[in-house]
């Protein structure tokens, strides 16, 4: 046995929260049509990050957009998880209206617009 202390190896690598630490998050919310991710659909308009209470803006696709509820949800849901978050909202915004414009370069380039 060793005379020196052990030293503590932490258990969590856990990032300080912020917009980057909930955009990554965000990222493994899917629209289940078009199987990609909110964040490169140009879907999220905004993300504010007050100490432990996270707000995002988002848009749909769509008003009629059957997803909707299902999205939102899914989005609340992943931001819960990250450490630190005591309170998520989520606000569907319509102004400016999505359109395929907002979508990431790359992936409007992979999807042929």
């Amino acid at each position: 046995m060793s005379d020196q202390p052990a030293t503590e190896v932490p258990t969590s690598f856990a990032s300080p929260l912020d917009e980057d630490v909930v955009r990554a998050a965000l990222r493994r919310v899917k629209d289940p049509e078009l199987n990609l991710n909110i964040v490169d659909l140009g879907l999220v308009y905004g993300i504010a990050v007050n100490g432990p209470k996270v707000s995002i803006d988002m848009s749909l696709t769509s008003p009629g957009c059957p997803s909707g509820p299902e999205i939102m949800t899914a989005a609340e849901q992943q931001i819960r998880t990250l450490d630190g978050v005591e309170d998520v909202a989520v606000n569907l915004v319509w102004d400016p209206m999505w359109s395929p414009d907002r979508i990431e370069p790359r992936i409007r380039a992979y999807m042929g617009f």
